[in-house]
């Protein structure tokens, strides 16, 4: 049973413990008519709880045995109060007919009457039986994973087979779409890539998960912007704010890695500050960070924005429990990838030896702050590259959004990048890497070259050299 249905029927079972006494009250004086009408309820209400167990709990026969005794007890006593009302003169037919009751009323308070105290002690007696079975049941968690781009997958995917493989816990993937966003912040084009996503991961299409019906308990989200990014926007019903009206726990892990600060390292905490408060962190009712110390910049960040008396809000909010991303790149070896065969030709020497791979990693930041300057350094670095192609094999991973960003923010620049990019492309010497497998480049390749930011930062916890792109110099 789902914790929210469990808690639906612990919330009737405590009305029902109320109904209790009212009908008591009601025998006491002599107020049978009422009393009847309680336990007409009660009655109907016990059916409706029976039926939901059953549907919602595989192993309900007991439960709904003891509910169905109850439903039985119920039944009795109304008819034995129904019998003395009618010995009284008083019929439910003639409930709605002035003065019925009342007549009933001083009949009855010249004779016959029911006991009481058997009647509550009976009641109680059926009702503890069931309602302790009922605290009793275990529930299930539900928990929906919603990425929204395939190469962001690994900042959930070690999370998800952990919950996965948990027998309390029905865990859905559920990638969501998204829209490029156009200069004047409109939609443009949408896309959908459920289908890039492992073989071993099981994709629900998001039409097909009913967010109203199954209120999750627990969404875990990795896009913190919300209607914020000026690039791309998900489709606004998973805006943070409107999926905390179906989730039970609104979960957000980023989907970057960052470079590690310090809580008093006050510059560099201005520069990442605009990631603290984006809309999905302020939003969520956990946040995960990479480390302790990130964890203390967030709260120390939102503190400021909301003032000091929200510390403890945060506090108990961010989570420096690490990042998922390292589980997967730290977690497997060469050995485990799957290699296309194109690529192996370009990695294998004609003495069958193999060459040293380089990822090259392009950002959207750098793209941003170096304009056309960008385009001329990429062009060098692979011209630089090509030169090198008999002992060293480019893997050229550019950000997922790079494309996106140049139509969108830089669209002056997108015929040169993209000559550029289709040169590199149909020369065939060199990888090029357009798949979601972030983590594939960073295992098979034997150092970094390229843009600062999250991948670096993630590529720095392997130990293999690394090296900055500097937009100064033509040199490397």
């Amino acid at each position: 049973m789902r914790r929210f249905q469990k808690e639906q029927a612990e919330d009737f079972v405590e009305l029902l413990g109320q109904a209790h006494d009212e009908i008591k009250k009601e025998l006491e004086r002599k107020n049978y008519p009422a009393a009847m009408s309680l336990l007409g309820d009660c009655q109907e209400g016990a059916i409706s709880l029976g039926n939901l167990i059953e549907k919602t709990e595989s192993d309900s026969e007991k439960i709904v045995r003891e509910i169905e005794q109850y439903c039985e007890l119920v039944y009795r006593i109304h008819e034995e109060i129904l019998e003395i009302n009618e010995e009284a003169g008083y019929k439910e037919e003639d409930s709605g007919q002035l003065g019925g009751r009342e007549r009933a009323r001083e009949t009855l308070e010249q004779g016959a009457s029911v006991n009481v105290g058997k009647i509550s002690r009976l009641l109680r007696q059926s009702f503890f039986t069931f309602k302790n079975s009922i605290h009793g049941i275990q529930t299930r968690l539900e928990v929906v994973f919603l990425p929204y781009k395939a190469s962001m997958w690994d900042s959930m995917e070690s999370l998800w087979m952990a919950a996965d493989s948990n027998d309390h816990i029905d865990a859905y993937v559920v990638p969501i779409p998204y829209y490029d966003k156009m200069r004047d912040e409109s939609f443009g084009e949408m896309h959908y890539e459920g289908g890039e996503y492992p073989k071993t991961v099981p994709v629900v299409w998001y039409k097909d998960y009913d967010f109203e019906k199954r209120r999750p308990d627990m969404a875990i989200i990795h896009n913190p912007y919300d209607d914020a990014n000026y690039v791309t926007s998900v489709t606004p019903f998973f805006y943070s704010d409107n999926l905390k009206r179906y989730v039970g726990q609104l979960i957000y892990i980023p989907y970057f890695i960052l470079s590690e600060i310090r809580p008093d390292e006050r510059q560099k905490i201005e520069e990442m500050r605009h990631f603290c408060l984006l809309p999905g962190v302020v939003n969520a009712d956990q946040v995960i960070v990479q480390s302790e110390d990130m964890r203390q910049v967030y709260i120390n960040v939102l503190s400021e924005a909301f003032g000091e008396k929200s510390r403890a809000y945060w506090e108990k909010r961010v989570l420096g429990l690490g990042t998922p991303k390292l589980d997967k790149v730290l977690g497997i070896s060469k050995e485990d990838l799957e290699i296309p065969e194109a690529w192996m030709n370009m990695i294998a020497k004609p003495d069958g030896s193999r060459k040293k791979i380089i990822f090259y990693n392009i950002s959207i930041g750098a793209l941003l702050a170096h304009d056309e300057e960008w385009v001329d350094k990429v062009r060098e670095v692979l011209g630089t590259f090509r030169r090198k192609r008999d002992e060293i094999v480019l893997l050229w991973r550019p950000h997922p959004l790079v494309e996106n960003t140049i139509k969108t923010m830089r669209p002056h620049m997108l015929q040169k990048y993209i000559e550029v990019r289709n040169r590199y492309i149909e020369e065939g010497w060199g990888i090029y890497d357009a798949t979601p497998d972030v983590d594939r480049a960073v295992v098979l390749s034997d150092a970094y070259y390229g843009d600062g930011g999250s991948v670096m930062n993630m590529y720095m916890q392997t130990g293999k050299p690394i090296l900055i792109a500097d937009y100064g110099n033509s040199a490397l």
